[in-house]
């Protein structure tokens, strides 16, 4: 008879036994909720920082002469140049297009916000993947990999901020969580 079949003898203190109890999950730890965390705020700063540049043409990768607040399109330049593929003519058709535009920006701003605060987290997630794995099929197939490339991973971290609830940590999830309006729609936790 194993120590957890045999009946408990109330006449007897039972001491707590440690080596007998399973450890927590790993991601259940302190270190693993900040690695998370930290990985949340890091794919944040991707997708609110690709909304800044765009935005403001602030050099790196969109000049100021074609940002979007000087009339440039954030869509323009890679969906007439990097499109490759069977998706190309599609992608290239889009390439400018005002609603196209504000869709990707809206996504952008979206995704990076949400993940920087830690909450939507599961809107985040869909929506993110969903435009990451758009930039992957626009340049099918991948440069360096016959089909795995850096939006394919960033849509599985995405999903996995989800699912291990990475917005409680250093973020509002929690606090997000418990809001009238996320008890009555859980799916925008």
């Amino acid at each position: 008879m194993s120590v957890a079949e045999r009946p408990v003898d109330k006449r007897h203190r039972t001491l707590p036994r440690p080596h007998l109890t399973a450890p927590a999950p790993l991601t259940e730890s302190a270190a693993a909720r900040y690695v998370w965390a930290i990985t949340r705020l890091s794919l944040a700063w991707v997708f609110v920082w690709a909304f800044l540049d765009k935005t403001f043409g602030l050099g790196h990768e969109t000049a100021r002469a074609q940002a979007w607040i000087e009339g440039g399109s954030p869509t323009a330049g890679f969906l007439k140049n990097a499109p490759a593929g069977p998706f190309e003519g599609i992608y290239k058709d889009l390439a400018g297009m005002a609603w196209a535009d504000w869709l990707f920006m809206i996504g952008l701003a979206g995704v990076g916000l949400a993940l920087l605060l830690g909450i939507g987290m599961r809107i985040a997630a869909a929506g993110g993947a969903l435009l990451l794995v758009m930039m992957w099929t626009a340049v099918l197939p991948p440069e360096n990999n016959p089909f795995m490339d850096d939006h394919l991973i960033y849509a599985l971290v995405i999903i996995g901020l989800a699912l291990v609830s990475a917005g409680n940590t250093l973020g509002l999830g929690r606090w997000w969580g418990e809001t009238a309006l996320v008890k009555r729609l859980p799916f925008l936790k």
